[in-house]
């Protein structure tokens, strides 16, 4: 970029919004919601994120119905764990598949029971007027942040993309999370213009595992925001080498002492101890989870349901697991077994 701009320029709208091409002015009319001014601030955000970032399931029942007195026990035995923050209905918890008021009950049970330990981030996407909506009900509801995902629209045009994200963090005052996946895969030009833009984008979320890719846009943007593995638990190593200190686990929704236990080793530098969690336990998960399209979310309520907690079915486009694939989520959660109890 040719000019740099202060925080204060960009919440005034002065200059560089108007003279940058890639982020035009809003488009949709948004009202901000301020109703839980009291809660976490984008910057006291950033400086909470640190460690195990979880991602429950969203439980369900037989007829693929909210079950909501299973995801209070499933968050209180979380809870039991000191975990650095919890997502309602993100992807692991069917964000895609719930209806906009299925997701603010999941997003109201979830900061009901959190009742304030730790940061509750809410999921949002689809598109701008469905993810304002989103974002707007899970702040009422008593969440601390917002996780923007991917909208439904493929390898969008760079400009509409910024859009999407600015107007999404326009729509509260609290921190804006964006996770880089799938088609999203931006520049550091993009990403650092993106923050100069958006006031409340505190965080990035990877979801890529491209550690140069990340290097660059880490080295470009610095301190501005918070950077969080996102890719994966089987990528802890990668990520913490380049000095990441908190990443999001789907793991944490069965076994939170493990996620626990990957960011303590990897924090410490132990790389030989690291690599005996992840050849023992983490990487026989993921090659079971890349077996079928959907079976990162299906493998994950399989392992709960096997041991008694809340889980239930997927949703469709997601798939059961087939007969033989349950078998070895038996013989992983064997092996499981130090850190279930």
């Amino acid at each position: 970029m040719s000019s740099h701009f202060s925080r204060r320029e960009f919440i005034d709208g002065a200059g560089a919004l108007a003279a940058s091409s890639i982020f035009p002015t809003a488009a949709f009319p948004v009202t901000s919601v301020n109703a839980n001014s009291e809660r976490l601030k984008p910057g006291e955000l950033r400086n909470k994120l640190r460690g195990v970032i979880a991602f429950p399931i969203t439980p369900l029942k037989p007829d693929l119905s909210l079950d909501i007195p299973g995801l209070r026990k499933n968050l209180q035995r979380l809870l039991e764990t000191p975990i650095g923050a919890i997502v309602a209905a993100g992807g692991t918890g069917e964000m895609y598949s719930l209806t906009p008021a299925e997701h603010l009950e999941v997003v109201r049970a979830t900061a009901e029971e959190v009742h304030g330990r730790v940061p509750v981030i809410a999921g949002t996407g689809f598109n701008v007027p469905v993810a304002i909506e989103l974002a707007q009900q899970s702040a009422r509801a008593g969440a601390d942040a917002i996780l923007a995902l991917p909208p439904y629209y493929p390898n969008a045009d760079e400009e509409g993309l910024a859009s999407y994200y600015a107007e999404i963090g326009r729509a509260t005052s609290l921190g804006l999370l964006v996770y880089s996946r799938d088609w999203v895969n931006p520049t550091p030009a993009w990403v650092e213009q993106l923050a100069e833009r958006v006031p409340t984008l505190a965080c990035w979320k990877d979801g890529q595992g491209d550690l140069r890719r990340y290097q660059q846009i880490i080295n470009r943007i610095g301190d501005r925001l918070y950077w969080i593995g996102g890719a994966g638990d089987d990528c802890v190593p990668g990520y913490y080498s380049i000095g990441i200190r908190s990443y999001t686990s789907s793991i944490a929704t069965v076994a939170p002492k493990l996620s626990l236990k990957l960011h303590e080793t990897a924090s410490a530098g132990d790389s030989a101890a690291l690599m005996r969690l992840m050849n023992t336990y983490v990487l026989p998960l993921y090659e079971l989870r890349a077996r079928r399209k959907g079976y990162e979310v299906s493998v994950m309520k399989e392992m709960m349901n096997v041991l008694g907690f809340a889980a239930g079915p997927v949703r469709p486009p997601l798939p059961q697991l087939r007969p033989e694939d349950v078998g070895q989520v038996k013989v992983i959660l064997e092996q499981w077994k130090p850190f279930l109890t």
